[in-house]
């Protein structure tokens, strides 16, 4: 059994769609990081970086006590290796994949990150801020639209790459992008929004970066942006 730290993020939706399309037996930990709760000793114990998602293993392959693992590329590795799927194993296929999971937890995650969070979730607007992560948002949405010009999934055939980038791409409005823009985008972001797997995946959550988001009180601003342990 696997047990999900989660909330309903971008990166939570990464673990909850490989999760479902792998088919592995899993458990929902709910962490409300509004209220503080990745700060608990025990939530650091696993994610030290007090950060979701985070993932205990009470079944390793190495028959050992249960594993923990944080940091949401991480996670994916992880399950691609532990259940034999998303990962090609032939050596260029599987760089393929590799090189643009670490595109995604390098740059896609965290500038769209940062514009979601100065267009919809600052307290007073920034223009510097918004024009340098909106801008940077739509090179990098430009640069994955060029990829999938000639390549129906990001490697080739779907994988653990398609799965850490979709969840940042499914807030593209709040991130100040228009898909309408990026076409070969806009064909691969359909095709993986009917999936079964993305559909249990996503369920009724909401947009984290959307305009009709509840406000943030002053308690969460601070859990979510500016506490420390």
């Amino acid at each position: 059994m696997l047990d999900l730290y989660y909330c309903a993020t971008p990166n939570g939706h990464k673990l909850t769609m490989c999760l479902e399309e792998m088919g592995l037996a899993y458990r929902i930990i709910p962490v409300d990081i509004g209220r503080g709760e990745q700060f608990e000793p025990a939530f650091l114990a696993i994610s030290p970086n007090n950060k979701i998602p985070a993932l205990v293993d009470h079944d390793p392959a190495d028959g050992g006590p249960p594993l923990a693992v944080f940091e949401s590329g991480a996670m994916l590795w992880y399950l691609a290796e532990r259940s034999g799927m998303l990962l090609p194993q032939e050596p260029r296929s599987r760089l393929e994949v590799m090189k643009w999971l670490f595109w995604q937890v390098g740059g896609l995650g965290p500038m769209a990150g940062q514009a979601g969070h100065f267009r919809v979730h600052a307290p007073q607007p920034v223009p510097y801020a918004i024009n340098r992560y909106t801008r940077e948002t739509t090179r990098l949405y430009g640069v994955l639209n060029q990829r999938l010009e000639r390549h129906e999934f990001i490697a080739d055939d779907y994988s653990i790459a398609d799965i850490a980038c979709y969840p940042w791409i499914v807030p593209h409005e709040g991130h100040g992008q228009d898909l309408k823009a990026f076409p070969h985008l806009q064909r691969w972001f359909d095709s993986i929004a009917s999936r079964p797997a993305a559909l249990r995946a996503y369920g009724q959550s909401s947009d984290t970066y959307g305009r009709g988001a509840r406000p943030l009180s002053d308690e969460a601003r601070r859990n979510l942006f500016g506490a420390t342990p």
